[in-house]
């Protein structure tokens, strides 16, 4: 299942866009809940573009440099709905990098990790606010659930580490 394609067919399937549109609507909407580069936009629209799933035509205005412009096909919008279906009935896997760290957190006296704990808590917090800063999207549902789903995890794992910290501190308190 490719979610980058899933996440640019249906961009398109609003409207018709050059990459630079697409790629700063990726940006300023959906920072929070991809971290899909430029690079790899252009790369997955190229390849969408050789399956026959969006159709890449060359654009002038006046005189600014032709710019790339795509639309999705009538292969890209089935393929669209495809991997839709696909993404809505998957339950993700539960990968957090920092409990990498966790595993290893003992190797660390007490007064070392216990403060990069609370580093992490206190970024924790400022992720949750300004996920709580975030206005509605205004354009249907889809993109609400989604900040939310990503707040509801962020919530859970500050409540998770604000109780490890306080079992540690009680612990070291003995």
């Amino acid at each position: 299942m490719d979610e980058r394609s899933l996440l640019l067919l249906g961009i398109l399937m609003v409207q018709s866009q050059h990459g630079y549109q697409i790629n700063e609507f990726i940006e300023k909407n959906l920072g929070r809940v991809t971290d899909m580069k430029k690079s790899t936009a252009y790369a997955t629209l190229d390849r969408l573009c050789e399956a026959g799933d969006v159709y890449m035509h060359a654009e002038q205005e006046g005189n600014r440099p032709f710019r790339k412009v795509y639309s999705i096909t009538q292969r890209g919008t089935t393929h669209f709905f495809e991997l839709l279906r696909f993404n809505l009935a998957k339950a993700d896997k539960m990968n957090f990098s920092s409990d990498i760290g966790m595993m290893f957190l003992d190797h660390l006296p007490y007064e070392e990790f216990f403060p990069l704990l609370n580093e992490r808590l206190v970024k924790l917090h400022k992720q949750i606010e300004l996920f709580e800063s975030t206005p509605p999207h205004g354009y249907g549902l889809g993109v609400d659930l989604a900040m939310e789903h990503h707040l509801v995890h962020l919530k859970a794992d500050y409540h998770w580490l604000a109780s490890v910290i306080s079992r540690l501190q009680a612990t070291q308190a003995k």
